[in-house]
């Protein structure tokens, strides 16, 4: 192949242009010997003497030029053109006559002559011009192709715009050997053709560093914005009520973080590590009162704000025992319930044994789990929550807390503390929409009834067994804490009642000892100054066994869970019993026990459904079946049901309709539904008064009153019914009893 910067001569412009402008020769005779190169002929010679040849000779030459000059062709190029060899031979001098030729020149040969000789004195200077450029043509075209082999492809437009015709030379001497070497011609400039190897320009590599010093700088300002906006606890686990939106976390934007000890940075004193900042005092404070923190609250409280018309604010006294407590539950949320939240453990395969929040809390890990479990405290309970609680007409919620809010020991998997500040925060709320406060502590250390709302299914831990006297002094070490925290004069009239224990299994534990257990915590919750009511479980011993119990305790309640579909032998009431037992049965039961004469005295129903069926997924526990379907078999025999306990011959007992979506329910069926819930309200405010399991579930609308009342088988106000025990009770003949 030939070199890049050969040109073949017949290829040239130049040297054609310069062929075709040769001028037009005057004939000479070229062989004559008398032909001296840079003489003119004389004129005063005799033809003879002159040219050696006679008179016909002459004559006969004389003819042959005419019929020659007759016979020359017009000087087109390609008549004019002439071989590189051919133009080397020629002597331009031959042209001219010598001295002794016999024809003198014209005077239009003359002048043609002169012009010539003028143009041949021009020709060392044209010819040195041209090699100039075509040295700088060629230097250009070996920068050009260094300049493609190593990636930097002049890309400056406006220079190629301002020297057009000269770039379109330059572009063709480049593009012709680039072409032969494997180039192409690509937007910007020429490029190898893809052969396997990429090659990259400056361009690019400057483009390439510009990004990463982009990143440099980019990557630390995200993380510490979105640790500003609670990017701390982010949410790589999944929640329960998780609608995808963020919390704003305006309130950060003031604060520096520098603000922020390095001892507290990224401990849950750190809000620049919260999820969700709304509505808590975000400035940086160390102070705890009775070990507890204060942080997230504001100094300043406000308790003159009523729930209703029917009852007085917080700063004024409630008359319990005169005034019906209408409560509200909210479970399922600071202490895990799998059948509240059940999308917090679908994901796990029954043979993993996922089921609970300590076997949870245990597989995901203490940081997966801090921001999963975060997550749902910042979603699944929000302020709007308390505002329609308080448009329901609810006077009192009972928040249910696990211990570890307030500290967790050595092998315990649970997430600590985080859930304290959403407590502060519940109870702020229920302060702002007029809401009095039943604190339940619902999971106790060791677990105080082995069921999966305690933290830990199985053994029951608390007052029993290897660790039972640890767990129950670390349980009044809590309830040390918890009261000298709530002593102070900002929980007087926000906080109601007190809880010590939820649910103490009381038929598996010695009843003696859980009462001393009761009797010294609350000791310690007087000693701590705190003057609200307390509150202890009924144990399932049943109400009548409590009268005379506790009585050396002032200001105490028992508190009362009342289910008809836990016991094997009420599920398979009809729908029409149902009504009927809870009209009479749990009248009886409560005006008993509320009278201190005949039972304990003031009595309460701290738990209630209008759920007939034990349908609910995950209700009798993770991956387990029901009663009335049957299908729930356990190790203990006076709990095991493994035949359907529907009412009796109604069929075959299914909780497909019992678990479809209250719009698919029957008219019919809303309206015992209705019925039901309004004749346990009026059962139950025969004592005290009641607070209904739940609020809000994810998958189980016949326990949440949000869902009951959207669906029309719960009152939109607590105390708006139609019913109330005083009337008859229909047959409800037409509704199926198998749902």
């Amino acid at each position: 192949m030939a070199g890049p910067h050969k040109r073949d001569s017949k290829q040239d412009p130049e040297r054609t242009v310069r062929s075709h402008a040769r001028p037009r020769r005057a004939h000479v005779e070229r062989n004559s010997p008398h032909n001296t190169p840079g003489k003119r002929s004389s004129t005063n010679e005799s033809p003879d003497r002159q040219n050696g040849e006679t008179p016909e000779r002459r004559e006969r030459r004389e003819g042959r030029e005419k019929r020659t000059s007759r016979q020359t062709p017009d000087p087109s190029p390609q008549h004019r053109r002439r071989s590189p060899e051919r133009r080397r031979r020629q002597d331009p001098t031959s042209y001219i006559s010598s001295e002794k030729s016999p024809n003198p020149l014209s005077l239009d040969s003359l002048a043609k002559l002169d012009a010539y000789n003028e143009k041949q004195s021009r020709r060392p200077q044209e010819k040195e011009r041209l090699l100039v450029a075509k040295e700088k043509d060629q230097g250009h075209e070996r920068r050009q192709k260094g300049r493609v082999a190593s990636g930097r492809v002049g890309k400056d437009k406006s220079r190629h715009r301002r020297h057009i015709d000269h770039n379109r030379e330059k572009k063709r001497v480049v593009s012709g050997p680039l072409a032969e070497e494997g180039y192409i011609r690509k937007r910007g400039g020429y490029l190898p053709e893809d052969n396997g190897k990429k090659r990259f320009g400056r361009k690019f590599w400057l483009f390439a560093i510009s990004v990463v010093l982009l990143l440099v700088i980019l990557i630390p300002v995200g993380v510490y914005v979105s640790r500003k906006h609670g990017g701390g606890q982010n949410s790589s686990g999944e929640g329960s009520s998780d609608d995808g939106a963020r919390p704003p976390n305006e309130n950060l934007k003031g604060v520096d973080e520098n603000d922020i000890p390095s001892t507290a940075k990224n401990t849950y004193l750190d809000p620049f590590t919260w999820y969700d900042t709304t509505d808590f005092n975000v400035t940086y404070t160390d102070e705890t009162v009775g070990g507890l923190s204060v942080m997230g609250l504001d100094s300043a409280w406000d308790d003159g704000t009523q729930a209703n018309e029917n009852v007085p604010p917080l700063n004024k006294d409630w008359v319990y025992g005169t005034m019906p407590i209408r409560g509200i539950n909210i479970g399922g949320w600071l202490s895990i319930e799998p059948f509240i939240t059940p999308s917090l453990f679908k994901s796990y395969k029954s043979n993993q044994g996922i089921i609970d929040e300590y076997t949870l809390t245990r597989d995901l890990g203490p940081q997966k789990a801090a921001k999963m479990l975060e997550k749902h405290y910042a979603k699944f309970i929000r302020e709007d929550d308390f505002k329609q609680i308080q448009a329901a007409g609810f006077d009192h919620v009972r928040i249910s807390y696990a211990y570890w809010a307030v500290t967790t020991y050595p092998g315990d998997p649970y997430v600590p503390k985080i859930s304290w500040r959403y407590l502060l925060r519940a109870i702020e709320y229920c302060r702002k929409y007029g809401l009095r406060v039943n604190l339940d502590l619902h999971a106790l250390p060791g677990s105080q009834n082995g069921w999966n709302h305690s933290g830990r299914q199985g053994a029951i831990g608390w007052l029993n067994g290897t660790d039972g006297d640890t767990n129950a002094q670390r349980s009044l070490d809590i309830h040390t804490q918890l009261s000298t925290f709530f002593a102070q004069p900002r929980y007087k009239n926000v906080i109601a009642i007190y809880g010590l224990a939820n649910e103490p299994k009381m038929i598996a534990l010695p009843t003696s000892v859980v009462l001393d257990w009761e009797t010294k915590a609350a000791a310690i919750v007087r000693k701590s100054g705190m003057q609200q009511y307390l509150v202890v479980g009924d144990g399932f011993l049943g109400l009548s066994k409590w009268k005379g119990q506790l009585s050396g305790v002032q200001k105490i309640i028992l508190d009362v869970h009342q289910y008809t579909i836990f016991n094997k032998n009420q599920i398979n009431f009809p729908h029409q019993k149902k009504i009927q037992y809870a009209c009479q049965g749990w009248t009886d039961q409560m005006k008993q026990s509320n009278n201190a004469v005949t039972g304990f005295g003031p009595t309460i129903c701290g738990e209630w459904s209008q759920a007939d069926t034990d349908c609910a997924v995950f209700l009798n526990n993770v991956n387990t079946g029901s009663r009335w379907e049957g299908t729930l078999p356990t190790s203990d025999p006076t709990t095991s049901v493994t035949t359907p306990h529907c009412p009796p011959n109604s069929g075959t007992c299914s909780c497909d309709k019992a678990n479809a979506d209250p719009g698919a329910y029957s008219d019919e069926y809303k309206q015992w539904l209705m019925m039901y819930a309004e004749a346990q309200m009026a059962s139950f405010e025969t004592g005290w008064g009641w607070f209904y399991w739940t609020w809000v579930t994810e998958s189980a609308p016949q326990w949440s009153w949000k869902a009951g009342m959207a669906a029309g088988t719960l009152p939109k106000k607590t105390w708006q019914r139609d019913f109330n025990c005083t009337a008859d009770i229909p047959d409800f003949a037409g509704l199926p009893e198998t749902y």
